[in-house]
């Protein structure tokens, strides 16, 4: 026991009245294990939790993620006084150092209070497709100060919280699992608009990807400079790869124009000449 004693109380570094001896990296350590533990059982717990209630994987994540942090503060905490530093002292002393790097980082503070905005007010959650800044993206990860998504591209896109909380941004995912979209397209004049309704709807309807089929509409919208302007209307649940079922029922409806030989025409503009006779 005395052989360990001294082990443990062998001085490693030294500085003014700091010193660190080896059971400050025990104790460090100790602490670490803990806090990694005591995190991984509350993430087992909540997860089965909320498993079990059925309650959204998005609001489980949000939950999580902050009792992580503030876990991790307290154990910062802990670490420094074992080291011998106090919080308060630090402060204090670094008060004018610490006006400087706030200044500095001022957005990364920004981002920082918009990541625990997201994470408590839980407008967006994990899995939500977004339309920011004209790019649709699938959250991935919802971090303290950036968030992290997929475009359609399969492109991992870093977004900064405060890009979120500040700027107009479109949840085509928070209200139901399956959104209402429209495809426009326009036809010769003089073509039989209830021939042109069926096969819009029947277009759409052929489509798996397409939900509550009984609501697929079909409408003629407006007389345009050059054709008969359509919209057909439906709902889907596939948000974040809609441009590929819009594009597979273009290609069918194109197939069932050319069968009904339903015309798709060019723009078209009349010119009128005038001729002036000169004495």
């Amino acid at each position: 026991m005395e052989k360990l004693s001294n082990l443990l109380n062998y001085e490693l570094i030294s500085i003014g009245e700091y010193n660190i001896k080896v059971y400050t990296l025990v104790t460090l350590l100790l602490i670490y294990l803990a806090t990694k533990v005591i995190l991984w059982t509350i993430k087992k717990a909540i997860f089965r939790k909320y498993r079990f209630k059925r309650i959204d994987n998005g609001n489980t994540y949000a939950l999580f993620q902050i009792i992580k942090y503030i876990i991790w503060v307290i154990a910062i905490g802990f670490i420094l006084d074992t080291i011998g530093l106090k919080v308060t002292v630090l402060v204090a002393g670094s008060a004018a150092l610490l006006v400087g790097v706030g200044l500095g980082l001022q957005q990364t503070f920004n981002d920082v209070i918009s990541g625990i905005i997201l994470l408590s007010e839980r407008s967006i959650k994990i899995d939500d497709v977004l339309e920011i800044d004209g790019d649709v993206v699938i959250i991935q990860d919802i971090g303290l100060r950036t968030s992290r998504g997929l475009n359609r591209d399969d492109i991992s896109i870093i977004i900064p919280n405060s890009l979120i909380t500040t700027h107009k941004v479109i949840n085509w995912s928070h209200q139901s699992k399956k959104t209402r979209f429209r495809i426009d397209v326009g036809v010769a004049y003089g073509s039989d608009v209830d021939l042109v309704i069926k096969v819009l709807e029947e277009s759409a309807l052929e489509h798996p990807d397409i939900e509550d089929k009984e609501s697929i509409e079909a409408r003629l919208v407006d007389f345009g400079n050059s054709s008969l302007d359509f919209q057909v209307l439906f709902f889907s649940s596939n948000i974040f790869r809609i441009n590929k079922v819009k594009a597979e029922i273009r290609r069918i409806i194109n197939q069932k124009f050319a069968e009904n030989k339903i015309t798709i025409p060019f723009p078209q503009m009349d010119l009128h000449f005038k001729s002036k006779n000169y004495e």
